[in-house]
């Protein structure tokens, strides 16, 4: 329980540096970004898996690139459904998703999984 609050925290600062670094992104409040990074959570563990199942052939030909647009849907899916969190557009989407993906990969590196 403990690793499951300690990663949706770093999940959260790993939202808020990329709003603060991606001009499109907005989140207005410490507890849209709590709420916006648990959000992104459940999309991704719900709904990005049968998206991904469903763009196997796409994701085969462009051999694994287009999980990037995937991630970058996802994203501005969550800005559609949570208030106070706001993404301009798919380009300010696309580049959140890439920045999201790599600050979330570094501040993994310093948790260490039990």
């Amino acid at each position: 329980m403990r690793a499951l609050v300690i990663r949706w925290c770093l999940n959260t600062a790993a939202l808020a540096v990329t709003a603060y670094l991606i001009p499109g992104i907005q989140i207005h409040g410490v507890i849209t970004a709590l709420f916006a990074a648990l959000v992104l959570g459940v999309v991704n563990a719900v709904i990005r898996p049968v998206v991904v199942v469903f763009t196997l052939p796409i994701n085969i030909l462009t051999l694994g690139l287009f999980t990037l647009v995937i991630n970058a849907l996802m994203l501005w899916m969550v800005s559609g459904l949570v208030r106070g969190f706001e993404v301009s557009g798919f380009g300010a989407a696309f580049l959140g998703a890439i920045c999201l993906a790599v600050i979330s990969t570094l501040l993994s590196w310093f948790i260490r999984e039990d």
